[in-house]
């Protein structure tokens, strides 16, 4: 018993402390299986990395700020016929990640742009990746509570440092100069290292226009649309076709 005590003792110190918590267990097996010491030594490191791969997965999600999470793996072609499986499934491999490329999503509302870039970020945290989700005007909104406070540079330079930064509702208002600028910083700060995620009602060609000063205007549009894939989705709002028939309720 003090050598088992003293061995939960050693894992807790190490910062093994799943792995502490299930040594009886592994330890009753063992004495019935009698498994070489590598291999009880194995499974029990497994337990601990599975259960910190768990953690870090939820922490990483949780800082992505989804606004409901969802897979690739879930998406709904039948109710969404505009996207191929196969453009899914190249989401899904991160390749944007790996060449630092930008995507455009294209379509009115309801036809499943915010569904997938949710589902893009949490594919992006389930790899081992950093990503956060803002609706364009709340990032506007923290942008310029951060310039108020004085944590305007910290906040530009965590978003700067994201593998993936998604950008939704993008210009649903034209924007004021100030705004533009700031976003721009935003974009400026990732556009050769980084992947930036946008989505939007409005057709590119709208863009300019809405971006309210002319100069970061051209800047944003540069930096987003040069190195970017795009997937314009069409059809009925997939909330519509959700609703309950008349009399069906």
């Amino acid at each position: 018993m003090i050598a088992l005590e003293r061995a939960r003792h050693q894992l807790v110190t190490l910062g093994l402390k799943d792995a502490a918590e299930v040594l009886d267990g592994r330890l009753e097996q063992a004495a019935k299986r009698e498994p070489p010491y590598v291999d009880f030594l194995t499974d029990l490191l497994e337990v601990e990395l599975g259960c910190r791969r768990r953690r870090y997965l939820e922490t990483r999600t949780r800082l992505a700020r989804l606004p409901f999470r969802k897979t690739l793996e879930d998406f709904d072609f039948t109710a969404q016929p505009s996207i191929e499986p196969r453009q899914v499934r190249d989401l899904a491999t991160l390749s944007l990640i790996a060449h630092a490329e930008n995507l455009i999503l294209l379509g009115p509302t309801g036809v499943g742009k915010t569904y997938l870039c949710c589902a893009l970020a949490q594919q992006v945290c389930r790899q081992g990746f950093t990503a956060r989700y803002y609706r364009v005007p709340r990032l506007l909104t923290e942008l310029a509570i951060a310039k108020g406070d004085g944590s305007y540079p910290q906040l530009v330079r965590q978003l700067a440092k994201l593998d993936v930064l998604v950008l939704d509702d993008w210009a649903p208002a034209p924007l004021t100069a100030t705004e533009a600028r700031e976003l721009l910083e935003v974009v400026e700060e990732r556009c050769i290292n980084r992947s930036t995620v946008v989505a939007s009602q409005l057709p590119i060609e709208n863009w300019h226009a809405a971006l309210g000063d002319p100069t970061a205007a051209d800047a944003i549009l540069d930096r987003l649309v040069h190195t970017t894939h795009r997937l314009r989705l069409s059809g009925e709002s997939m909330h519509r076709q959700s609703e309950p028939a008349p009399g069906n309720e």
